[in-house]
């Protein structure tokens, strides 16, 4: 299978025409470096278009993607893309704008950044925002910086410590230890949410902040969110909401009616810019008023009926080149205009009817650490199939056989054998139904027999990789024939 796929490179075969070379050889020995001129020929692949062609709608076909099917990801949002985000952000006004450019030209684009910001800050309820960060992540990064120019613009230097929960996404104390600060974990309770006592126990004059996801991991609403933020503001700290699940409160609720001072917003996952791959993503900040003195520069503001780029003296510095990711920004744009307030709150409406329709017609099937309405997600455990001698990944394996990918799996780590499983709102009923019924039907084969599901996949054009060597060895480049490059 491999050789019939990669394999096609045919000696004299060609897809290119060049021009002539008419660049003197001893102008490129003294433009290009000793070191970094070649000494032979690349082994590059030699075939004719209509193979590249072929090979690459191969490639294409055997690549799982949201408009092939479901992709229940939970955590993750992996939603439908509109073809008119495309359009708009292919324009040529913004693709072909410098990034020099002068303000005075570059009012389209700043009007783009500055309604952005607007409907997010709205969306948010919170004042000030930046769009600068190129992902979730790195919009944690950029949140936790401002808690610490906050604390040190007020001569509280003894804030060390940012308190985090143990159903947290792994980025939180990632960024929180990049930005200086040490993670104290917070325990969940009995029904999956912050344990109010020990985060009480944990409140004092060392700490910065607390980073929480509403809803959290479990796809449970913290609905003691106002007595958290009494406790954090009490002590003198912060509150950081991981945005991640934006998708379950858009027009219902927001950040700031629940006093965080800072969110990112990841807009692959709730705005439908387009999400893997590697990226460009985006990961706009949305702040309160104790940090807006603190944010990126520049931000965007309309003086004189004119957009300018603004620069603050207390800010913490660019954290990305020019306008950001920026044609994210001009998709997630179209994306919240296309939809208005209204169809805002119903993507949050459909995308909460969707999770808690699908948990009900598996769950009679597997174990239920939090028998309740979840959120926008929901959480299940293969313990039961585990016991039968099938365990999660085995699971997972085997909805690759029926043309399913897998749910996100053994995550959060405080449920055993966890599937964390999201819809999104994109998914029509039927494909809910179908979904729902081979993960029953693959409950039914883990109890009959569990073979079925420690040797999947089998339908696929690789079957069961070893993961561990997988990770390790990753092997995703061509190479000529004889091992050169």
């Amino acid at each position: 299978m491999e050789k019939l796929i990669f394999e096609k490179s045919k000696t004299g075969a060609k897809a290119y025409s060049l021009p002539s070379y008419d660049i003197p050889k001893s102008d490129i020995n003294s433009l290009i470096p000793e070191g970094l001129i070649r000494k032979q020929d690349a082994r590059l692949p030699e075939t004719s278009e209509i193979e590249i062609a072929r090979h690459f709608l191969r490639l294409s076909k055997l690549n799982y993607n949201i408009e092939e099917g479901l992709y229940p990801l939970g955590s993750c949002t992996m939603k439908y893309n509109p073809k008119i985000n495309e359009k708009t952000s292919s324009n040529p006004g913004f693709t072909d704008l410098h990034p020099f450019s002068p303000d005075s030209i570059n009012q389209g684009a700043l009007s783009v950044i500055f309604e952005l910001g607007e409907c997010l800050k709205k969306i948010s309820g919170l004042p000030g925002v930046t769009l600068q960060p190129a992902a979730g992540a790195h919009g944690e990064l950029t949140g936790i910086l401002m808690f610490k120019a906050y604390h040190e613009d007020r001569g509280d230097t003894g804030r060390t410590k940012i308190l985090i929960p143990d159903s947290a996404h792994g980025t939180n104390p990632a960024s929180a230890v990049i930005g200086g600060f040490e993670t104290v974990k917070i325990i969940s309770n009995a029904n999956g949410r912050v344990d109010i006592g020990d985060l009480a126990s944990k409140c004092g004059d060392n700490v910065a902040g607390f980073m929480l996801t509403n809803p959290n991991t479990l796809g449970l609403f913290e609905y003691d969110i106002i007595e958290i933020e009494k406790l954090v503001h009490g002590c003198g700290g912060l509150m950081y909401m991981d945005g991640a699940n934006l998708n379950a409160l858009l027009g219902i609720a927001s950040p700031g009616s629940m006093g965080f001072d800072c969110v990112h917003i990841n807009l692959h996952k709730t705005f439908a810019t387009p999400h893997g791959g590697g990226g460009p993503g985006a990961g706009p900040v949305c702040v309160s008023d104790k940090l807006v003195s603190f944010l990126p520069n520049p931000t965007v503001e309309i003086r004189n009926d004119e957009y300018v780029c603004v620069y603050g003296d207390k800010s913490i510095g660019k954290v990305h080149t020019f306008n950001g990711n920026f044609g994210m920004l001009v998709r997630a744009l179209t994306y919240i205009r296309m939809n208005g307030d209204e169809g805002l709150r119903r993507i949050s409406e459909n995308a909460i009817i969707n999770a808690n329709y699908m948990f009900r017609l598996i769950a009679d099937n597997f174990d239920v650490p939090y028998d309740e309405h979840c959120m926008h997600e929901f959480i299940i455990s293969g313990d039961r199939q585990k016991a039968q001698g099938a365990n999660t990944k085995d699971m997972a394996k085997r909805l690759l056989d029926y043309g399913f990918h897998a749910p996100t799996v053994y995550f959060p780590l405080l449920v055993k054998e966890a599937m964390l499983i999201e819809p999104t709102e994109t998914e029509a009923k039927e494909n809910i139904d179908d979904f729902a019924n081979v993960m029953n039907k693959i409950a039914g084969e883990a109890a009959d027999n569990p073979e079925l599901l420690t040797s999947a996949p089998q339908s696929t054009p690789v079957k069961r990789l070893n993961d561990a060597i997988a990770a390790r060895k990753l092997n995703i480049k061509w190479t000529a024939a004889g091992g050169e490059e």
